[in-house]
């Protein structure tokens, strides 16, 4: 089983993973919100990069908010506060649990089907 972190897809497959443009994905990279590995000219993401991608794009086109506000707001406070994520969808976060201030007690479950995503309400 590959790590969640093992930088695997290629920019042409997160994109495509992602169902954006390669250009929307360079653009988080510029504006610093995502750190691909680069092994030359070639930018590979994982599996938590293809999750954080998918939290910042309901970030920017499900509450609106900016990508310079995103950059602003995670200085101050996780990602999880930004868009009041409810516990649930919280346990099968990648972000949240990889922060050092999650209790180790918290249970993880096991991500939702993709085709599920879209019924799970938020907040």
């Amino acid at each position: 089983m590959i790590s969640q972190d093992e930088p695997v897809f290629t920019i042409g497959m997160a994109a495509k993973l992602l169902e954006v443009h390669q250009k929307t994905l360079r653009n988080y990279e510029e504006s610093g919100l995502v750190k691909p590995t680069r092994r030359g000219k070639w930018r590979y993401y994982s599996m938590r990069d293809i999750k954080w991608i998918e939290c910042l794009r309901e970030m920017i086109h499900e509450h609106g908010i900016s990508v310079n506000a995103i950059k602003k707001l995670l200085s101050y406070t996780p990602c999880w506060n930004i868009i009041n994520c409810s516990f649930e969808k919280r346990q099968r976060c990648s972000a949240f649990f990889s922060n050092t201030l999650v209790p180790n007690k918290i249970k993880r479950l096991r991500p939702v089907p993709k085709r599920d995503k879209k019924r799970v309400v938020h907040g």
